[in-house]
């Protein structure tokens, strides 16, 4: 009987190389590349509202947004990803593998897809608590409205609140920003059923 050989896991350098000619984005964990899917018309209007709303706020000052075309380097983890919004408060960190790759944001934003919620809401919620320059981790429902905010505090440890009064904002602390959640969701159709994610 012959054994059964496993891939080769990829190297850092290696799977930025691949990425650096791909025609399509991919995240990159444990040796293992991980092809990442197209988003609903909604995500990408909430997360388009967000760059813009955030964006406009941060304008003049020290910090800046920096939307899903931008690789992070969730460097303690070694996972290598593309959040939605990044927000980045004075100079980029860059990896030293990847010009093309940061590793200091301030904040880190995810807009919440169905086939990814659990992930972004668990593992990978935990590798962004790990990167020591993060400050809020803000996660935004696209089938409802409601924004998760972790808030790293001074000790160390992370507060969750949630905003989901479509009269009300959501604020970013480290960054004083509020924003209302009715201009986050301009133009989003939410189903019918709120269970039923669309």
């Amino acid at each position: 009987m012959s054994a059964i050989t496993k891939p080769r896991k990829l190297t850092p350098i290696e799977y930025l190389a691949i990425e650096e000619k791909a025609e399509f984005k991919s995240e990159f964990f444990n040796g293992e590349m991980f092809a990442m899917s197209g988003a609903s018309p909604w995500h990408c209007v909430v997360k388009d509202n967000l760059v813009l709303e955030i964006g406009n706020q941060l304008r003049g000052g020290p910090c800046f947004t920096m939307s899903s075309d931008m690789r992070l380097n969730v460097h303690p983890s070694g996972l290598y990803t593309y959040p939605d919004l990044l927000i980045v408060c004075g100079p980029m960190k860059f990896d030293p593998l990847n010009a093309n790759t940061i590793m200091n944001p301030t904040i880190v934003v995810e807009v919440l897809s169905p086939s990814t919620m659990h992930y972004d809401r668990g593992a990978k919620l935990r590798k962004y608590q790990k990167l020591d320059s993060v400050k809020e981790i803000v996660l935004v429902s696209q089938d409802l409205p409601l924004v998760e905010v972790y808030a790293r505090q001074p000790n160390g440890q992370w507060v969750y609140l949630t905003f989901d009064d479509v009269e009300g904002s959501f604020t970013l602390d480290s960054v004083q920003v509020s924003v209302p959640l009715v201009d986050i969701y301009r133009n989003v159709e939410f189903p019918t059923d709120p269970s039923t994610p669309s």
